[in-house]
């Protein structure tokens, strides 16, 4: 796609404005994105603090990026999906839900044109009404569901059969919850961000390759290429598929903390290149507009890393349905943490799900 890119001296002109080199940059401004460098991309910090003619300039240049994917929700009965979420009284916005779904190519994911494309990662993103807060929970892509008109089948096959539009109606009757905008990422292209961010810093506990790579136990330092092989490894994981939830779930962690470390705020270049890179790797729904991503932007400007929590849904088990391996959720305990998403109540009661909850190493 075509980018709305003025030439980068212009754009390091308006980026300084914004981040002045003897002022340090506060952490409670950048802090607040790592939900939405998955689900938004990294324009909306610097959006959220750019002041007059250059706020539009980068509005242009960053939210004019991102893809649009048409006629996700078009095609939705509205009486059949779940009721739409409001303000609860002490709130200061509405609750927004985002279904993100992953793929290692975007056209993809965002097209829906494969007849046997498959999402590698589904995650349901809630941006709690008092804006302070985000949880995440990934689900398993061979979760053994009901897909609308289909029967039983694992939960990314919604997408090859019926492209995002499926997928947003698998997840509302899955989980209750109102779905209100989609946004598909793809993992190649951020793999591209480590390297402007001159790679990322990740822990694991056990010694595993995939690839050409070997991740030793301990702290590895990953440029693009081998963040692309340790988010892709499945085999040779304790945990298989699992795992491979939970290292999506640690590279985004561990590119958010790199991301707004101090060099690549006080380098206006580099943030520039950083930023262009995020929002290429992004295509969200067409109900969304860069003025709608703007405001949104700006509402979560006071977010921190602490806020934003990530889990899985709760799983039974695995076996298999034919020749199919899938995984078996717990409906109990899901129903409870869908429950809690739904009514803004889950990060109050995080608790109940250490189990489900991504820890601080994981393999």
């Amino acid at each position: 796609m075509s980018v709305h890119a003025p030439a980068v001296d212009e754009a390091e002109l308006v980026l300084r404005s914004a981040f002045p080199e003897h002022e340090e940059p506060t952490r409670r401004r950048p802090s607040w994105i790592r939900r939405t460098l998955v689900g938004l991309g990294a324009l909306a910090v610097v959006l959220a603090m750019v002041v007059g003619g250059g706020l539009w300039f980068l509005t242009d240049r960053y939210a004019g990026n991102i893809e649009r994917v048409g006629d996700v929700f078009a095609a939705l009965q509205d009486s059949s999906r779940p009721a739409a979420p409001t303000a609860a009284p002490t709130a200061t916005a509405v609750p927004i839900t985002f279904l993100l779904v992953g793929s290692d190519t975007r056209a993809e994911i965002a097209a829906g044109e494969l007849p046997d494309a498959r999402s590698d990662a589904i995650m349901l993103a809630r941006f709690a009404g008092d804006r302070e807060h985000v949880q995440v929970i990934s689900i398993p892509r061979d979760s053994w569901v009901d897909i609308p008109g289909h029967g039983s089948n694992k939960i990314n096959a919604a997408y090859a059969l019926g492209g995002p539009s499926l997928l947003v109606q698998t997840v509302e009757q899955l989980t209750g919850v109102r779905i209100d905008h989609y946004a598909a990422i793809d993992f190649a292209g951020l793999t591209e961000v480590t390297d402007d961010l001159g790679g990322v810093d990740v822990v694991v506990p056990t010694t595993t390759s995939n690839g050409p790579y070997t991740f030793t136990a301990g702290l590895n330092h990953l440029d693009g290429d081998q963040a692309r092989w340790y988010v892709g490894q499945r085999y040779g994981l304790p945990g298989g598929d699992f795992d491979r939830v939970k290292r999506q779930q640690n590279y985004l962690r561990a590119t958010f903390t790199k991301l707004f470390s101090q060099d690549v705020f006080t380098s206006p270049g580099r943030l520039d290149a950083t930023m262009l890179s995020v929002t290429g790797a992004v295509a969200v729904d067409d109900g969304l507009s860069d003025t709608d991503l703007l405001s949104m932007a700006y509402s979560l400007r006071g977010l921190t890393p602490s806020d934003v929590q990530f889990f899985t849904a709760p799983v039974l088990g695995t076996g298999r349905e034919g020749s199919a391996s899938v995984v078996y959720l717990d409906r109990t305990t899901g129903e409870r943490m869908w429950s809690y998403l739904g009514n803004d109540s889950l990060g109050q009661n995080a608790a109940e799900f250490a189990d489900e909850a991504l820890p601080a190493v994981t393999n």
